[in-house]
């Protein structure tokens, strides 16, 4: 089952590591992630599913 939550996914900025690490804002694992459309991916996700 699958339930929409309305919380948006957290940013890589945001995100802390235990150990304090950061992530890198010029990895392009990271730059990737930002341009993905992920509000777009959910409401599809979530059709199939009614």
């Amino acid at each position: 089952m699958y339930k929409f939550k309305k919380e948006k996914q957290i940013s890589f900025t945001d995100f802390n590591q235990p150990l304090g690490l950061q992530m890198n804002p010029d990895n392009r694992w990271v730059k990737k992630a930002e341009m993905i459309p992920w509000e777009t991916i959910e409401a599809e996700y979530a059709r199939l599913f009614p």
